[in-house]
């Protein structure tokens, strides 16, 4: 039976991604990306599933980072799926939420909340964890007038309540999770995929004027759409970085070998992360 590691314990988004995704699958569960990701790397497990992204929030850059400087993996294919924040008490919590002292939760969520936490819970203090079943867990093994941050599998999982649902700000609130296999054949997904894409790394040979634009210019006018581009430091000094891009079709063997050796020509270094689906989850 494949197994599957996640960004643990129960109750996380992540593992709400891999059962959705997912079936017939052993699963694990790992208190961090890096634990998660170094699984797959040395064959604990088959396949790994990290968030990168929240349309919220941005990228996830523990995860761009340890795959680019740690842990080299295929990333497979690609689970998209809606994020619906809720927060979370004891069962017998009958109190109103001023008198809320703590709300726990992953960093990224309690921003996707800041509004409504600014509104109604103005005097609490902020506590970030791992994820966000972690947080269920610490206020399910507490007696104080504390609430978490999280999704309704969490609240089943630790037996809480769901004081007031959906409190993210933004209504359109949707997670790009990363699925990672050293065999991509080996992570089979349940669901039809909606579109492909090809993730590249690529490092600029030196800061120089017009080093990006020369970049970019090797995808425009092959007409390939790139859906993003980011950077991101290269740990060797300031002012060095490399570059991900994402360009929405798959990979093939004409336009991408020759952007590879246009912009390798330029001193570039080019390296595909991924070729790979791309799946959008309702829940």
């Amino acid at each position: 039976m494949v197994k599957i590691g996640y960004l643990g314990p129960r109750g996380t988004f992540t593992k709400l991604a891999v059962d959705t995704a997912f079936n017939g699958v052993d699963t694990q569960s790992f208190t961090t990306i890096p634990e998660c990701i170094d699984a797959v790397f040395h064959d604990q497990i088959d396949v790994g599933v990290v968030p990168l992204e929240n349309a919220i929030e941005g990228t996830v850059q523990l995860t761009v980072d340890y795959l680019v400087h740690q842990a080299r993996l295929p990333i497979v294919a690609e689970i998209v799926v809606p994020i619906q924040q809720h927060l979370l008490v004891s069962p017998d919590f009958s109190k109103d939420l001023t008198e809320v002292s703590n709300v726990y939760s992953h960093s990224h969520a309690i921003a996707q909340c800041h509004q409504f936490l600014h509104l109604h819970m103005p005097e609490a203090a902020f506590n970030f964890t791992s994820s966000t079943g972690k947080a269920a867990e610490i206020v399910s093994n507490s007696e104080q007038e504390i609430a978490a941050i999280g999704n309704t599998l969490a609240a089943k999982e630790y037996g809480l309540k769901i004081y007031k649902e959906n409190i993210h700000d933004y209504p359109n609130n949707h997670t790009r999770f990363l699925v990672l296999a050293k065999d991509k054949n080996i992570a089979a997904i349940k669901h039809e995929a909606e579109t492909e894409k090809t993730s590249m790394l690529i490092t600029l040979p030196s800061d120089y004027a017009g080093a990006l634009h020369q970049v970019l210019a090797a995808f425009a006018w092959r007409k390939m759409n790139l859906s993003k581009i980011e950077s991101r430091p290269m740990k060797t000094g300031l002012g060095n970085y490399f570059f991900i891009v994402d360009v929405n079709q798959p990979y093939d063997e004409v336009l991408f070998p020759g952007v590879k050796a246009e912009l390798e020509a330029l001193g570039c270094n080019v390296t595909i992360l991924g070729t790979y689906p791309v799946y959008q989850m309702d829940l």
